[in-house]
């Protein structure tokens, strides 16, 4: 039996017993259990860092820029943003919706606390928009 002691053995065995790793493709996927959805833009090392009550955001540890976030209380979130702005539904497609367009919704609808949390949801929408990610949602 070969010990692994290192990350770069181990890409290198599960690449001999598996072949090359796919291609990445950004994704957002709404979990149930957790009543969230996790975004991933690109691959990579990140660190998670809380935005606020809505959004933890994963920043890249090379060079802090966004790999993605996690969205929590999804089904809470959509109620509120459908009661605040009713032209919300709109742009949900069968139970799928453009996540730049949930975090344009929620920065309309609440005040955010500072520049650097405003900041950070731009990159959110841009990093979204650029992505074209899009989650399917349980409810609205």
């Amino acid at each position: 039996m070969k010990i692994i002691k290192t990350g770069d053995e181990f890409l290198a065995e599960m690449e001999a017993r598996f072949g090359p790793p796919e291609d990445f493709h950004p994704t957002a996927t709404y979990i149930p259990d957790g009543d969230c959805i996790e975004f991933i833009a690109r691959p990579g090392p990140y660190r998670a860092q809380r935005l606020d009550d809505l959004v933890t955001v994963y920043l890249s540890e090379a060079d802090d820029e966004i790999v993605g976030s996690l969205i929590k209380g999804i089904q809470k979130l959509c109620r509120q943003l459908t009661e605040k702005l009713p032209g919300f539904k709109v742009n949900v497609d069968d139970g799928r919706i453009r996540l730049e367009h949930l975090f344009l919704a929620y920065t309309w609808s609440e005040p955010l606390q500072s520049k650097l949390i405003q900041r950070t949801y731009r990159k959110l929408i841009e990093a979204a928009e650029a992505t074209k990610a899009e989650a399917d949602l349980c409810v609205v």
